[in-house]
Protein backbone atom coordinates (compact mmCIF):
# COMPACT_ATOMS: atom_id res chain seq x y z
CA UNK A 1 0.00 0.00 0.00
CA UNK A 2 1.51 3.40 -0.93
CA UNK A 3 0.55 6.35 0.19
CA UNK A 4 -2.02 7.35 -2.43
CA UNK A 5 -3.30 3.76 -2.00
CA UNK A 6 -3.85 4.88 1.06
CA UNK A 7 -5.51 8.15 0.55
CA UNK A 8 -7.91 6.43 -2.39
CA UNK A 9 -9.05 3.60 0.00
CA UNK A 10 -10.16 6.27 2.23
CA UNK A 11 -12.04 9.12 -0.42
CA UNK A 12 -14.02 5.74 -1.72
CA UNK A 13 -14.88 4.44 2.12
CA UNK A 14 -16.47 7.82 2.77
CA UNK A 15 -14.26 9.11 5.02
CA UNK A 16 -11.79 11.53 3.04
CA UNK A 17 -10.71 14.49 5.11
CA UNK A 18 -8.61 17.23 3.44
CA UNK A 19 -5.50 15.72 3.92
CA UNK A 20 -6.38 13.03 1.53
CA UNK A 21 -6.85 15.46 -1.14
CA UNK A 22 -4.03 13.87 -3.83
CA UNK A 23 -1.42 16.37 -5.31
CA UNK A 24 0.34 15.23 -8.27
CA UNK A 25 2.97 17.10 -10.46
CA UNK A 26 2.96 16.41 -14.41
CA UNK A 27 6.73 16.29 -15.58
CA UNK A 28 5.71 15.00 -18.57
CA UNK A 29 5.99 17.59 -20.98
CA UNK A 30 8.94 16.06 -23.30
CA UNK A 31 5.97 13.55 -24.68
CA UNK A 32 3.63 16.59 -26.05
CA UNK A 33 4.80 20.00 -26.77
CA UNK A 34 8.62 18.05 -26.98
CA UNK A 35 11.73 19.99 -26.03
CA UNK A 36 11.11 23.53 -25.39
CA UNK A 37 7.96 22.80 -22.89
CA UNK A 38 10.83 21.32 -20.44
CA UNK A 39 11.44 25.12 -19.49
CA UNK A 40 14.42 27.70 -19.23
CA UNK A 41 17.38 26.92 -17.25
CA UNK A 42 17.41 28.19 -13.68
CA UNK A 43 19.34 31.55 -14.23
CA UNK A 44 19.78 31.09 -17.50
CA UNK A 45 16.79 32.19 -19.24
CA UNK A 46 18.90 32.06 -22.79
CA UNK A 47 18.56 28.63 -23.04
CA UNK A 48 16.09 25.70 -22.17
CA UNK A 49 17.16 23.37 -19.85
CA UNK A 50 19.03 20.33 -20.70
CA UNK A 51 17.12 16.26 -19.69
CA UNK A 52 19.82 16.22 -17.36
CA UNK A 53 18.69 19.20 -15.69
CA UNK A 54 14.96 18.14 -16.09
CA UNK A 55 15.68 14.83 -14.41
CA UNK A 56 17.26 16.86 -11.22
CA UNK A 57 14.29 19.24 -11.14
CA UNK A 58 12.17 15.79 -10.69
CA UNK A 59 14.48 14.53 -8.13
CA UNK A 60 14.01 17.47 -6.66
CA UNK A 61 10.33 17.44 -6.00
CA UNK A 62 10.54 13.37 -5.24
CA UNK A 63 12.66 14.15 -2.73
CA UNK A 64 11.04 16.81 -0.92
CA UNK A 65 7.98 13.89 -0.93
CA UNK A 66 4.85 16.41 -0.41
CA UNK A 67 3.33 15.76 -3.76
CA UNK A 68 1.42 12.02 -4.32
CA UNK A 69 2.02 11.32 -7.84
CA UNK A 70 5.21 12.05 -10.20
CA UNK A 71 4.21 11.62 -13.57
CA UNK A 72 6.99 11.68 -16.33
CA UNK A 73 7.45 10.10 -19.73
CA UNK A 74 8.67 6.46 -19.95
CA UNK A 75 12.25 7.40 -20.74
CA UNK A 76 12.75 9.62 -17.76
CA UNK A 77 10.80 7.26 -15.21
CA UNK A 78 13.66 4.90 -16.17
CA UNK A 79 16.28 6.65 -15.17
CA UNK A 80 14.92 8.10 -12.33
CA UNK A 81 14.54 4.59 -11.23
CA UNK A 82 18.13 3.86 -11.94
CA UNK A 83 18.93 6.71 -9.84
CA UNK A 84 16.81 5.56 -7.26
CA UNK A 85 14.59 8.39 -6.60
CA UNK A 86 11.69 7.41 -5.07
CA UNK A 87 13.66 5.00 -2.33
CA UNK A 88 12.42 6.07 1.24
CA UNK A 89 9.83 8.08 -0.56
CA UNK A 90 5.81 7.61 -0.39
CA UNK A 91 5.46 9.55 -3.96
CA UNK A 92 4.01 7.03 -6.66
CA UNK A 93 5.59 6.98 -10.28
CA UNK A 94 3.00 7.07 -13.45
CA UNK A 95 4.53 7.07 -17.10
CA UNK A 96 2.32 8.78 -19.80
CA UNK A 97 0.66 5.81 -21.18
CA UNK A 98 -0.37 7.32 -24.51
CA UNK A 99 0.14 10.74 -26.41
CA UNK A 100 -2.56 11.73 -28.53
CA UNK A 101 -2.31 13.99 -31.25
CA UNK A 102 -3.85 17.31 -29.40
CA UNK A 103 -0.89 17.23 -27.23
CA UNK A 104 1.74 17.53 -29.88
CA UNK A 105 2.37 21.22 -29.92
CA UNK A 106 5.36 21.36 -31.47
CA UNK A 107 7.15 24.70 -32.26
CA UNK A 108 5.72 25.52 -36.01
CA UNK A 109 3.25 22.72 -35.65
CA UNK A 110 -0.62 22.25 -36.22
CA UNK A 111 -1.34 18.83 -35.64
CA UNK A 112 -3.18 20.09 -32.22
CA UNK A 113 -5.91 22.04 -35.23
CA UNK A 114 -6.92 18.97 -36.41
CA UNK A 115 -9.81 17.02 -34.19
CA UNK A 116 -7.24 14.76 -31.83
CA UNK A 117 -6.57 11.28 -32.80
CA UNK A 118 -5.61 8.55 -30.54
CA UNK A 119 -1.55 7.32 -30.22
CA UNK A 120 0.59 5.28 -27.87
CA UNK A 121 4.30 5.63 -27.90
CA UNK A 122 4.38 3.48 -24.47
CA UNK A 123 4.21 0.32 -24.43
CA UNK A 124 3.12 -1.65 -21.33
CA UNK A 125 4.93 -4.67 -21.27
CA UNK A 126 8.00 -3.05 -20.87
CA UNK A 127 6.85 -0.20 -18.81
CA UNK A 128 5.73 -2.72 -16.12
CA UNK A 129 8.60 -3.17 -14.11
CA UNK A 130 8.85 0.52 -13.65
CA UNK A 131 5.48 1.40 -11.95
CA UNK A 132 2.45 -0.26 -12.25
CA UNK A 133 0.28 3.38 -12.74
CA UNK A 134 -0.10 5.31 -15.74
CA UNK A 135 -2.36 8.09 -17.38
CA UNK A 136 -4.44 7.53 -20.31
CA UNK A 137 -5.77 10.69 -21.98
CA UNK A 138 -8.64 11.15 -24.08
CA UNK A 139 -10.25 14.65 -25.90
CA UNK A 140 -13.92 14.60 -27.19
CA UNK A 141 -14.40 16.32 -29.69
CA UNK A 142 -17.64 16.22 -30.39
CA UNK A 143 -16.66 14.80 -34.34
CA UNK A 144 -18.08 11.06 -34.71
CA UNK A 145 -15.15 9.77 -36.82
CA UNK A 146 -12.68 11.16 -34.51
CA UNK A 147 -14.96 10.18 -31.42
CA UNK A 148 -15.26 6.89 -32.34
CA UNK A 149 -11.37 6.18 -32.93
CA UNK A 150 -10.52 7.54 -29.32
CA UNK A 151 -12.83 4.97 -27.57
CA UNK A 152 -12.17 2.12 -29.88
CA UNK A 153 -8.58 3.06 -28.87
CA UNK A 154 -9.75 3.03 -25.27
CA UNK A 155 -11.09 -0.34 -25.41
CA UNK A 156 -7.72 -1.51 -26.43
CA UNK A 157 -5.69 0.11 -24.26
CA UNK A 158 -7.76 -0.96 -21.33
CA UNK A 159 -7.23 -4.83 -22.73
CA UNK A 160 -3.05 -3.95 -22.50
CA UNK A 161 -3.28 -3.10 -19.34
CA UNK A 162 -5.50 -5.51 -18.27
CA UNK A 163 -3.11 -8.05 -20.10
CA UNK A 164 0.25 -6.59 -18.20
CA UNK A 165 -1.64 -6.03 -14.36
CA UNK A 166 -1.09 -2.36 -15.19
CA UNK A 167 -3.55 0.72 -13.54
CA UNK A 168 -4.79 3.71 -14.94
CA UNK A 169 -5.94 7.02 -14.31
CA UNK A 170 -8.34 9.00 -17.11
CA UNK A 171 -7.19 12.66 -18.21
CA UNK A 172 -10.18 14.14 -20.35
CA UNK A 173 -9.36 17.29 -21.76
CA UNK A 174 -12.12 19.92 -23.25
CA UNK A 175 -12.51 19.50 -26.99
CA UNK A 176 -9.40 20.98 -29.11
CA UNK A 177 -11.53 21.92 -32.11
CA UNK A 178 -14.84 23.81 -32.31
CA UNK A 179 -17.25 21.22 -33.94
CA UNK A 180 -21.54 20.63 -33.61
CA UNK A 181 -21.92 24.26 -32.20
CA UNK A 182 -20.50 23.57 -29.05
CA UNK A 183 -20.30 26.76 -26.99
CA UNK A 184 -18.70 27.78 -23.46
CA UNK A 185 -22.39 27.38 -22.15
CA UNK A 186 -22.88 23.74 -23.92
CA UNK A 187 -19.46 22.17 -23.64
CA UNK A 188 -19.30 21.53 -19.86
CA UNK A 189 -22.04 19.29 -20.16
CA UNK A 190 -20.81 17.50 -22.90
CA UNK A 191 -17.09 16.43 -21.60
CA UNK A 192 -19.42 15.78 -18.37
CA UNK A 193 -22.16 13.02 -20.64
CA UNK A 194 -19.01 12.03 -22.91
CA UNK A 195 -17.20 10.67 -19.47
CA UNK A 196 -19.88 8.82 -18.06
CA UNK A 197 -21.23 7.34 -21.45
CA UNK A 198 -17.34 6.02 -21.70
CA UNK A 199 -17.77 4.45 -18.43
CA UNK A 200 -21.11 3.53 -18.01
CA UNK A 201 -19.84 -0.09 -19.68
CA UNK A 202 -17.28 -1.11 -17.73
CA UNK A 203 -16.80 -3.32 -14.34
CA UNK A 204 -15.28 -1.87 -11.58
CA UNK A 205 -12.25 -3.63 -12.20
CA UNK A 206 -11.70 -1.66 -15.62
CA UNK A 207 -12.69 1.60 -14.68
CA UNK A 208 -9.77 4.45 -13.95
CA UNK A 209 -8.44 4.62 -10.61
CA UNK A 210 -9.34 8.48 -11.11
CA UNK A 211 -10.29 10.98 -13.65
CA UNK A 212 -8.36 14.09 -14.31
CA UNK A 213 -10.16 16.84 -15.84
CA UNK A 214 -9.89 20.58 -17.24
CA UNK A 215 -12.07 22.67 -14.60
CA UNK A 216 -15.27 24.36 -16.14
CA UNK A 217 -16.11 25.92 -13.15
CA UNK A 218 -18.18 24.65 -9.88
CA UNK A 219 -20.93 23.82 -11.65
CA UNK A 220 -19.98 21.43 -13.78
CA UNK A 221 -17.75 19.93 -11.29
CA UNK A 222 -20.02 19.71 -8.70
CA UNK A 223 -22.45 17.79 -10.99
CA UNK A 224 -20.00 14.88 -11.98
CA UNK A 225 -18.41 14.97 -8.79
CA UNK A 226 -21.65 14.34 -7.01
CA UNK A 227 -23.53 11.83 -9.96
CA UNK A 228 -20.78 9.00 -8.05
CA UNK A 229 -19.41 8.74 -5.38
CA UNK A 230 -17.42 5.42 -6.14
CA UNK A 231 -15.50 7.93 -8.99
CA UNK A 232 -12.79 9.54 -7.53
CA UNK A 233 -12.58 13.01 -9.95
CA UNK A 234 -9.65 15.28 -10.14
CA UNK A 235 -8.81 18.75 -11.93
CA UNK A 236 -5.82 19.58 -14.19
CA UNK A 237 -3.57 23.00 -13.89
CA UNK A 238 -3.77 24.20 -17.16
CA UNK A 239 -1.74 27.10 -18.21
CA UNK A 240 0.66 28.64 -15.90
CA UNK A 241 -1.53 31.68 -14.69
CA UNK A 242 -1.01 33.97 -11.57
CA UNK A 243 0.11 32.07 -8.74
CA UNK A 244 -3.01 33.26 -7.31
CA UNK A 245 -5.25 31.10 -10.18
CA UNK A 246 -2.71 28.20 -9.09
CA UNK A 247 -3.54 28.10 -5.35
CA UNK A 248 -7.04 29.37 -5.89
CA UNK A 249 -7.99 26.28 -8.42
CA UNK A 250 -6.78 23.79 -5.86
CA UNK A 251 -8.75 25.49 -3.32
CA UNK A 252 -12.05 25.81 -5.53
CA UNK A 253 -11.46 21.98 -6.84
CA UNK A 254 -11.70 20.61 -3.34
CA UNK A 255 -13.99 22.82 -2.31
CA UNK A 256 -16.49 21.30 -5.13
CA UNK A 257 -15.86 17.72 -4.85
CA UNK A 258 -12.44 17.35 -6.29
CA UNK A 259 -10.05 14.89 -4.76
CA UNK A 260 -7.16 15.05 -7.11
CA UNK A 261 -5.11 17.78 -8.44
CA UNK A 262 -2.40 17.23 -11.03
CA UNK A 263 -0.19 20.65 -11.70
CA UNK A 264 1.97 20.69 -14.59
CA UNK A 265 3.49 23.85 -15.93
CA UNK A 266 2.38 25.83 -12.50
CA UNK A 267 4.88 23.68 -11.00
CA UNK A 268 7.67 23.48 -13.11
CA UNK A 269 7.53 27.41 -14.12
CA UNK A 270 7.55 28.59 -10.75
CA UNK A 271 10.53 30.65 -9.31
CA UNK A 272 10.77 28.27 -6.55
CA UNK A 273 8.78 25.09 -7.04
CA UNK A 274 9.36 23.61 -3.81
CA UNK A 275 8.02 26.02 -2.56
CA UNK A 276 4.71 26.60 -4.64
CA UNK A 277 4.52 22.58 -3.79
CA UNK A 278 5.06 22.76 0.16
CA UNK A 279 1.93 25.92 -0.12
CA UNK A 280 -0.05 23.43 -2.10
CA UNK A 281 -0.18 21.39 0.49
CA UNK A 282 -0.91 23.93 2.75
CA UNK A 283 -3.81 25.21 1.11
CA UNK A 284 -5.34 21.86 -0.11
CA UNK A 285 -5.22 21.05 3.91
CA UNK A 286 -7.13 24.49 4.97
CA UNK A 287 -3.58 26.04 6.43
CA UNK A 288 -4.15 28.75 4.52
CA UNK A 289 -6.41 30.88 1.97
CA UNK A 290 -5.31 31.20 -1.28
CA UNK A 291 -4.55 34.65 -1.15
CA UNK A 292 -2.28 33.87 1.71
CA UNK A 293 -0.26 31.62 0.30
CA UNK A 294 0.24 33.75 -2.63
CA UNK A 295 1.52 35.98 0.14
CA UNK A 296 3.82 33.63 1.93
CA UNK A 297 5.11 32.40 -1.68
CA UNK A 298 6.65 35.80 -2.55
CA UNK A 299 8.06 36.18 0.94
CA UNK A 300 10.18 32.66 0.47
CA UNK A 301 11.38 33.44 -3.23
CA UNK A 302 12.60 36.86 -2.06
CA UNK A 303 14.46 34.96 1.20
CA UNK A 304 15.70 32.81 -1.90
CA UNK A 305 17.15 36.14 -3.52
CA UNK A 306 15.18 35.38 -6.60
CA UNK A 307 13.14 38.08 -8.57
CA UNK A 308 9.62 37.20 -8.44
CA UNK A 309 8.08 37.13 -11.95
CA UNK A 310 5.79 39.37 -10.76
CA UNK A 311 4.51 41.95 -8.49
CA UNK A 312 2.87 40.50 -5.93
CA UNK A 313 -0.25 42.84 -6.36
CA UNK A 314 -0.76 40.92 -10.64
CA UNK A 315 0.49 37.84 -8.85
CA UNK A 316 -2.81 38.15 -6.40
CA UNK A 317 -5.31 38.50 -8.88
CA UNK A 318 -7.47 35.34 -10.24
CA UNK A 319 -7.46 35.85 -14.16
CA UNK A 320 -9.00 32.34 -15.10
CA UNK A 321 -12.29 32.47 -16.25
CA UNK A 322 -13.35 29.36 -14.77
CA UNK A 323 -12.01 30.23 -11.54
CA UNK A 324 -14.08 33.79 -11.55
CA UNK A 325 -17.25 31.75 -11.96
CA UNK A 326 -16.94 30.76 -8.10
Amino acid sequence: MTRLDDKLARIRSGAYRRSDFIIADAKDPDMGPGLHAVGPARGNGERFRTRAEFLDSIEAIVKQDVVDIMLTSVSNLEQLIKRKVFAGTGVKPAIRANDTTDVWRHRGAAHHLEPSRPFRTASLKHTRRLTDLGLYSITFTNDMNADHASLEAFRDFRADAEANRFSYFLEVFNPNVERGGLNAGTMPGFVNDSIIRALAGLTEAERPRFLKIAYNGPKALEELASFDPGLVVGVLGGGAGTTRDCFELLHQAEKYGARVALFGRKINLAESPLDIVRLMRAVADGELTPLEAVKAYHAAVVKLGLKPMREIKLDSAVTEPALKQA
